[in-house]
């Protein structure tokens, strides 16, 4: 299956970065209890999220445009919509 291999390089580059540690490595994030830390998504929750899609994405044009629907892509900042 040479399209999850794709994907997942197309991410690799889309990050800029390697992508940071294993994914799906950690415990559950904990359960946010606070106003403040209500609409805080973290990097980590981003990165993951955008591994998650590419893990169910057919390709990259489709990898592409669920990032962009769920609001994982960059913008001209550097900074995903679902952060803000």
């Amino acid at each position: 299956m040479s399209g999850s291999v794709e994907v997942r390089q197309f991410l690799l580059r889309y990050e800029g970065a390697d992508g940071g540690s294993a994914p799906f490595a950690g415990a559950l994030p904990a359960q946010r209890s606070g106003a403040s830390d209500a609409q805080r998504v973290s990097d980590d929750q981003v990165r993951r999220a955008r591994l998650a899609v590419a893990n169910g994405a057919l390709g990259v044009e489709d990898c592409v445009q669920l990032l962009e629907m769920l609001g994982l892509n960059l913008d001209e900042d550097g900074q995903a919509p679902v952060q803000r």
